[in-house]
């Protein structure tokens, strides 16, 4: 018998047409809880979690949001608007057969998790919420210290047209690889995990 704690994948196609990669574990009867990553990760985010909620009877599932890893990538900004990221997990988690469902999320996750729970309170029976306050407290919070926005400032970069690819690519995707190399010791990523990291939507990895 396989252990419930084993991770498999798969691709799940949305009604929306979008297919995502998925890491699944966990009893397929048990109380889903889905994991959303960060930027610029994917589902190897949670390795260290997946297991151990598995065994704790949850089924567990981890997907590579859209625009990261193995899922599909849709050109165009409004693809990965905040209302279309949410719709995203709720399809997933009814192709899934799971009318309510948990969120964790970390991070930019984290952000689309605050937006899910918020737009579909119906469907989220608990929300967790790691590295990404809830965005009325950060605005008002940044408000009010400046220093919060000076250690913000590349959120407003990324949404410039054009000049953070261009900056990204003219340094080797230095900055995602750098993220990597923050990891030492036994726990510091695979080259191929580096490489999905470093460059999130271009190189494939498991």
């Amino acid at each position: 018998m396989k252990p419930t704690n084993a991770v498999s994948f798969n691709h799940v196609r949305l009604p929306s047409g979008i297919c995502l990669h998925v890491a699944n574990a966990g009893p397929t009867d048990g109380p889903l809880v889905v994991l959303l990553h960060g930027f610029p990760e994917f589902w190897y985010g949670w390795r260290h979690q997946i297991a151990i909620l598995a065994e704790a009877g949850l089924r567990v599932v981890a997907p590579d949001q859209r625009g990261y890893n193995l899922s599909d990538k849709p050109a165009g900004i409004a693809a990965y608007r905040l209302d279309t990221l949410a719709e995203d997990i709720v399809g997933l988690a009814a192709a899934l057969g799971g009318e309510r469902f948990a969120v964790v999320g970390h991070d930019w996750g984290g952000v689309v998790a605050w937006h899910l729970a918020a737009r579909f309170p119906e469907r989220v029976t608990r929300a967790a919420i790691l590295n990404a306050p809830h965005p009325a407290t950060l605005r008002s919070y940044a408000r009010r210290r400046p220093g919060q926005l000076l250690k913000s400032w590349y959120v407003g970069f990324f949404q410039l047209p054009r000049l953070p690819e261009l900056a990204l690519r003219a340094s080797g995707f230095w900055g995602c690889a750098g993220y990597c190399g923050e990891h030492r010791g036994p726990a510091r990523f695979p080259g191929k995990i580096s490489g999905a990291i470093a460059r999130p939507g271009r190189n494939p990895a498991r």
